[in-house]
Parts: C-alpha cells; structure tokens; sequence
C-alpha cells in the first residue's frame, strides 16, 4: 500500500519536471537576451564609436592620455601617437590609452555650426 502511494506521488513530480527542464532553458535564453540587448551590445557600440573617433585624430588635437596628461598631438603612427605636454617634451602614448579632450569636443559642435 506505501508503494502504491509513492507510485502516486512520484508521477505527477516526473511530468513536472520535464515541464521545467524546457521552462529553464527558455527563461535561460530569455536572460541572455535581456543581458545581449541591454549591456553587450551598447558595450560593443560604445567601443566603435571609441575606436573610430581615435582613428580620426589628427596632428593638432588637443588629447587626455589615461594617466591624466592633457596635451596636444604632434604625429601620428600606426599604433601611437606623439603627444607635446610642454613646450619642447613629448611623449609617445598608445592609441588606445588617448581620448579627446573635453575641451576639444566642446568646440567641435561650434566649429561645425559656425560652417553651416
């Protein structure tokens, strides 16, 4: 008689968990979707727009290396740049360690208005 109950109990708990092995995988693809749409991908925009913006500086931009240090570039090569700092000092910084400088961007929208 105890068997026969545990038989009972043991099928309703069998055609629940098949139920929740397919219900776990959906809830899984639904996360990674969640986590692609709203961190990956703005990260992977984020990073283009940065890497395109660092190709298209030139010999004159005023720059921010990731140390901190505000200067100007003087050359740019394939994988740095030569950034003056002082007058007659330059150092030569990695191109992915260089940002625009805020002061630069700030005058990049009136330079562009100011020609139309």
């Amino acid at each position: 008689m105890l068997d026969f109950m545990l038989l009972q109990e043991a099928a309703p708990m069998g055609a629940a968990g098949q139920q929740g092995g397919w219900t776990f995988w959906v809830m899984m693809i639904l996360i990674f979707v969640v986590f692609y749409f709203f961190m990956i991908r703005p990260q992977q925009k984020k990073q283009k727009e940065l890497q395109a913006q660092r190709e298209a500086m030139k010999k004159g931009d005023k720059v921010v290396t990731a140390g901190g240090i505000y200067g100007e570039i003087k050359e740019v090569q394939d994988n740095a740049f030569i950034v003056t700092i002082a007058k007659d000092i330059t150092i030569k910084v990695d191109k992915g360690s260089v940002f625009a400088s805020a002061e630069d961007a700030q005058q990049a929208p009136k330079e562009g208005e100011a020609k139309k």
